[in-house]
């Protein structure tokens, strides 16, 4: 891969960092801002509702935005703009504030990652795109875990507030990092042709007229759902069970970030030895038996090894349709990508309203267990349709591309 490309990557992994740290920042602090809110846990939940909620959405602003200028140069100023919404986060006085924030939170940190998919699509061959969306996301990774502690680590010390004030920081660095080497290369992130609305819903209704493409869209809403909404409430779910500390919960809860770590470390031989179709099966299956170990676990040893085995299941499965979703819509990546993504976080967002309903009803022990029984069936339906593709014709060569070129 040109050295330009690897810098590319590495500034990419940097941005996707400080967006899944935003995303998770609040998972481990929910009990201190039902505190200082005077709200129960379910309701100070709604701020990774109406994030997800924005985040979802936006993705069908940024697909053509990137398509149209450039994805880098959408990616470097989104990132820019993830700071205002840090930045009031921890000026909020209300939990109404703090909704608002955390939505545009939500609606600028959309841009990144999706995107950032999209420029691997469009410059790396397919036959080496798992690998390297594979290490680039373990950027992505290290923020779910970073978020998740420092969102307990710094309740429990600093205050809550503390930790969007670091969020703030992390996302200027990574944001003028990646708009300044735009600036230096402008061939890093050229202009596509003026598109409309018009053209953009012709494009979504190309992807969503494909029924491959359907089919992963759905699968990856309903991971959203089961994944998404059950990691949301881990870390208090531990914190009143265990007793153990937001400290603690976040840095067990963590340990799901772990698990994709190492899969980001063993992804070359992992997918040459398992396949896509093994891949998705086994991570349905450890992200089935991960899960119900969190809602069951008598103490923390038990705890950390249900989350680590959750966490490379996930990742297992999710890099796997990733990939396939990279090639849906070779035409459209950028669009393709965003529609991806936004199914993925309006899973999310659904997955934790039904989770608080759960939680009231039922606890969230049982939630837990729901997820991973949920997670597990998904992963074998998605092995079983891989295999169903596998098996048409022409499947076994994916196209290469024709003209690798930065966008």
């Amino acid at each position: 891969m040109p050295s330009t490309n690897t810098r590319v990557i590495l500034l990419l992994a940097l941005a996707g960092f400080a967006s899944m740290a935003s995303m998770r920042i609040t998972d481990a602090m929910l009990p201190a801002l039902s505190q200082a809110f005077e709200r129960p846990v379910a309701d100070v939940a709604q701020n990774i509702t109406v994030f997800a909620i924005a985040y979802g959405l936006m993705q069908l602003c940024y697909g053509p935005l990137g398509d149209r200028y450039g994805t880098l140069r959408v990616i470097g100023l989104a990132t820019l703009a993830c700071a205002l919404g840090a930045i009031g986060s921890a000026l909020a006085g209300s939990l109404s504030s703090l909704l608002l924030f955390r939505t545009l939170s939500g609606a600028t940190a959309a841009a990144i990652i999706p995107l950032s998919m999209a420029w691997v699509g469009n410059n790396v061959g397919y036959e080496a795109r798992q690998v390297t969306l594979a290490h680039m996301l373990s950027g992505a990774v290290m923020g779910l875990i970073t978020g998740q502690v420092m969102g307990g680590l710094l309740a429990d010390t600093l205050g809550w507030q503390a930790a969007f004030l670091v969020l703030a920081l992390l996302f200027l660095l990574a944001g003028g990092l990646l708009t300044g080497a735009v600036l230096r290369e402008p061939t890093l992130a050229p202009p596509g042709q003026a598109s409309g609305g018009v053209a953009f819903l012709a494009r979504l209704s190309g992807v969503l007229a494909i029924p491959r493409a359907r089919q992963i869209l759905a699968l990856v809403f309903l991971e959203g759902i089961a994944a998404f909404g059950a990691l949301a409430f881990a870390a208090s779910h531990l914190h009143e069970r265990l007793g153990v500390s937001l400290t603690m919960a976040g840095l067990l809860v963590a340990l799901f970030g772990v698990g994709g770590l190492l899969f980001a470390a063993l992804a070359r031989p992992l997918v040459a030895r398992l396949g896509e179709t093994g891949l998705a099966a086994l991570g349905g299956l450890l992200m089935g038996a991960g899960f119900c170990l969190v809602a069951l676990a008598p103490g923390p040893g038990l705890a950390a090894g249900g989350a680590f085995a959750a966490g490379l299941g996930f990742y297992m499965m999710h890099s796997t349709l990733q990939t396939n979703a990279t090639q849906m819509a070779p035409a459209a990546r950028g669009t393709a990508m965003a529609v991806f993504a936004g199914c993925l976080f309006l899973g999310q967002s659904v997955g934790v309203s039904l989770g608080a309903l759960v939680l009231r009803l039922a606890g969230s022990g049982v939630l837990l267990a729901l997820a991973g029984a949920w997670l597990l069936v998904l992963g074998l339906v998605f092995a079983r349709r891989l295999r169903g593709w596998k098996a048409e014709p022409g499947a076994e060569a994916p196209g290469p591309l024709d003209a690798p070129k930065n966008s």
